[in-house]
């Protein structure tokens, strides 16, 4: 999940509740453990299609796959539609201290990261405690240097971490390029003590000239800040040779469960079908894309809905940055009348708690959504919801009703973009739930006969 707005979103748990107890992850899922159709999807996507990069062959295989797929679940109207992206490319990468100590560094490029020469950049490494102590230097003072940024995340239920340490990360680049860096490297925006680097996206701003850019590990980042506390010069060797990648094709793909009056706005669930390359993405997203297929299905196990509800499982989240997935969504069925937008996409642990963007003529309905939660332990929490990434396009342009189910994320900031974002971490049970949730939700939604109001205001995340 590239996540480009600030998980802050979600609210802080109020002092008052009882934080949910944390889930312990099966080493790995059996057969019989793992059952049902967002199980399947999540073993299927990860098992047979593996790393889906925007804009490579692999992300072309997995909208294929989801064809078929979704067409072999009965769902109607099934569409692949293609678009054109800017994505990138990853490339070698390796990175070691060579000063004081010589030390060798976990290190994975950023995307839109610009790569060094082929044979390395050599350079002095400047230490910076935080992103304000990088903003604080003159223009320029950089110049011909690597700058490190430290800033350890800690975890969070809603994680809201993800907002302020992120920026590291997302607006560190592009501040370093206007300090006059060669290149930059962070702390990696997690929460683990692994030696795993986690990747993700970063932007640079506009008129300021891209530089490569990479993270570290955690315990790699300790290493180096405790090395800066004895105050002797740092020295780095750097290659990162992964570069942008213009006009890279990706796509959307798109299926509907008609309900019993099309002329209703429908209901529209997402998640997003491409991941990082480290890993077979089965958290971030193929666990969102589990989640609200099987949960669509089962509204309608019993009869249609009266609304239709569509699954859009979105290409090109991760780098989506100016023009990904949900901007070609709102572009290409922006005219159709929606209703509810909501998205998965923080994994596959418990959900929670719950909130609402919806209008005072929907107060009814907002009253049976939480009767219908409220029996799974899953609490309304105040504030408004804001959907996500893939639906943000569609909710800024159509100011949608959003209902947000907010999942545990104590742990997902451990996974999130490195190499340990597999299918073992997916607890089968967990995963249930997350549907159980959904479906109980898309009953209400999906079966209000009167105007879902639209939300003046309501602009989404992105």
């Amino acid at each position: 999940m590239q996540r480009r707005f600030s998980r802050a979103a979600l609210l802080a748990v109020s002092p008052l509740l009882v934080a949910a107890p944390l889930l312990t992850c099966p080493a790995q899922a059996t057969p019989a453990e793992g059952s049902g159709v967002a199980w399947e999807i999540v073993e299927g996507l990860t098992t047979e299609i593996g790393p889906r990069l925007a804009g490579s062959p692999q992300e072309g295989q997995a909208r294929a796959w989801a064809e078929v797929r979704l067409n072999a679940l009965g769902f109607q109207n099934v569409k692949v539609e293609p678009f054109k992206t800017l994505a990138w490319t990853r490339g070698e990468e390796h990175a070691k201290l060579t000063a004081p100590y010589a030390q060798p560094l976990a290190i994975a490029a950023l995307g839109m990261s610009t790569p060094t020469p082929a044979k390395g950049l050599q350079a002095e490494l400047v230490y910076f405690p935080t992103l304000d102590a990088l903003r604080a230097v003159p223009d320029g003072s950089l110049k011909g240097k690597v700058a490190f940024v430290d800033h350890a995340m800690r975890p969070a239920q809603d994680g809201s971490g993800y907002g302020p340490y992120g920026d590291v990360r997302r607006r560190g680049p592009s501040i370093a390029s206007q300090k006059g860096a060669a290149a930059i490297v962070i702390r990696s925006a997690g929460t683990d003590n692994h030696r795993n680097p986690h990747t993700g996206v970063t932007v640079f701003a506009k008129g300021v000239t891209g530089i490569p850019a990479g993270a570290v590990s955690n315990p790699d980042a300790d290493l180096i800040a405790r090395i800066a506390g004895r105050g002797k010069p740092m020295k780095i060797d750097l290659t990162l040779l992964g570069k942008p990648f213009p006009d890279a094709p990706s796509g959307n793909v798109i299926a509907d469960l008609p309900g019993r009056d099309p002329s209703l706005p429908k209901i529209v669930l997402a998640c997003h079908l491409d991941s990082w390359d480290l890993a077979t993405g089965a958290i971030d997203d193929a666990s969102g894309c589990g989640i609200v297929t099987a949960a669509a299905l089962a509204a309608q196990k019993e009869g249609k809905t009266l609304r239709t509800i569509r699954v859009l499982w979105a290409g090109n989240e991760e780098m989506g940055v100016t023009g990904g997935g949900s901007k070609a969504y709102a572009e290409m069925h922006g005219d159709e009348p929606h209703a509810v937008a909501m998205e998965s996409d923080f994994g596959a642990d418990k959900v929670w708690q719950f909130r609402l963007t919806l209008a005072e003529s929907n107060q009814a309905m907002a009253e049976r959504i939480k009767a219908a939660l409220w029996p799974m332990g899953i609490v309304y929490h105040e504030g408004a919801a804001t959907g996500g990434a893939d639906v943000s396009g569609i909710i800024a342009k159509q100011e949608l009703a959003v209902v947000d189910l907010g999942q545990d994320g104590m742990h997902y900031f451990d996974l999130h973009h490195t190499p340990d974002d597999t299918l073992d971490k997916v607890d089968p049970a967990a995963l249930q739930q997350n549907v159980d949730a959904w479906t109980a939700v898309l009953k209400v939604i999906a079966n209000e006969p009167g105007a879902i109001a639209r939300v003046p205001g309501s602009k989404g995340e992105g």
